[in-house]
């Protein structure tokens, strides 16, 4: 292969690659640091060469090429935040993020229609955002604020990782094999736990949402007799009104500029569930976009309609291989124009690093 070819292969990788199948090449075996500079450069004219195509749809590729570099923004803070917090320096967030505490409930969403999807001649989406469809949904329950830490510990205390009855077989497997004991963020020191946060390590805050992996809520969720929310659930309690319409977002229609929340950038870690009441669904389902993405229980697929975008055919189609969960929301690392409704994001269930959230609902 050529030096090109190469370069392709390598910066191709990401941080949850088709099949769990990683790269095998050493700091040795990297390019120097005067050829990736070349090879940016290539890139940025064939990107260029590309918009002056008037036989590309060049706003398209644009905006695929802003939202994908943007979602590597994020992707990038999971790698940050597995560095030594001795080669960062300090950030010490405001005061907001402890001391705050609301009351676990849930809330009743009545039966009603959920939209999917986005219209295609409208805004921007992802190839698996098309075909708008509508659902119904049926009656169930759901969590007014996500799972917190404290909510988390009770389930360490009655042995949750003990019990296999909990786990599927995959998730217990992995949990076997991986030692994982308690969620990635979490640190043991002697009698406390400790968070770790992007910046320094603080004692638990119990108030915020619990970061875990898909397998790890779902056992949650068996454990306190409740399942994860559908896709389709989610899209029913954060836009769903009780008139029978819905929202652009669980707040109304205000971009999320516009309005406080833990997104966009804002802050480096979590804020305590509720601390953005202004924020909430219409029928009071706080925190659905920012603070953390949310586990689903649906597997990542295509929508009637489905088309793979012509010049990048497996960015979604890849990973519909029945391994991978639907995420919605937005964590506080999520840019503002990816937490519209119709965004889906996914994730394989035992990746331990995604600020993954959840909350259970009751059918």
């Amino acid at each position: 292969t050529s030096p090109r070819e190469q370069l392709d292969k390598l910066f191709a990788f990401g941080i949850d690659p088709v099949g769990g199948s990683l790269p095998s090449d050493q700091p040795s075996d990297w390019p120097a640091v005067a050829e990736v500079q070349r090879y940016r450069q290539a890139t940025r004219e064939a990107v260029d060469d590309c918009v002056k195509d008037s036989a590309l749809d060049s706003a398209l590729m644009l905006n695929v090429a802003i939202e994908h570099r943007l979602m590597h923004g994020e992707t990038l803070a999971y790698l940050l935040h597995q560095l030594p917090l001795d080669r960062k320096a300090l950030i010490t967030e405001e005061s907001l993020w402890s001391g705050h505490k609301v009351a676990a409930h849930t809330i009743a969403i009545p039966a009603g229609q959920a939209t999917l999807g986005v219209e295609r001649g409208g805004i921007f989406g992802w190839d698996n955002e098309f075909d708008r469809h509508t659902v119904e949904v049926p009656a169930f329950a759901i969590d007014a604020f996500n799972v917190t830490n404290e909510d988390f510990l009770a389930f360490i205390a009655a042995g949750g990782y003990e019990n296999r009855s909990l786990w599927s077989e995959d998730g217990w497997n992995w949990m076997q094999r991986e030692g994982v004991k308690h969620p990635g963020f979490w640190v043991r020191r002697e009698l406390s736990w400790h968070y770790r946060g992007m910046f320094s390590e603080i004692r638990l805050p119990l108030d915020w949402p619990v970061y875990v992996s898909h397998a790890e809520a779902a056992a949650y969720a068996q454990w306190k007799g409740k399942q994860l929310p559908t896709e389709a659930q989610f899209h029913r309690a954060a836009y769903g009104r009780p008139d029978g319409s819905e929202n652009d977002f669980p707040w109304g229609s205000r971009y999320p500029e516009q309005v406080p929340g833990n997104m966009d950038f804002r802050r480096w870690d979590p804020a305590p569930v509720g601390s953005y009441p202004d924020t909430n669904s219409a029928f009071g389902v706080s925190d659905l976009v920012g603070n953390g993405w949310e586990w689903t229980s649906t597997l990542f697929d295509a929508f009637p309609g489905f088309e793979p975008f012509s010049f990048y055919r497996g960015y979604s189609a890849d990973f519909f291989d029945g391994k991978h969960y639907v995420m919605k929301g937005g964590s506080a690392r999520t840019a503002a124009c990816m937490l519209r409704r119709s965004f889906r994001n996914w994730f394989q269930p035992h990746y331990p690093y995604i600020y993954g959230a959840f909350r259970c609902v009751e059918n």
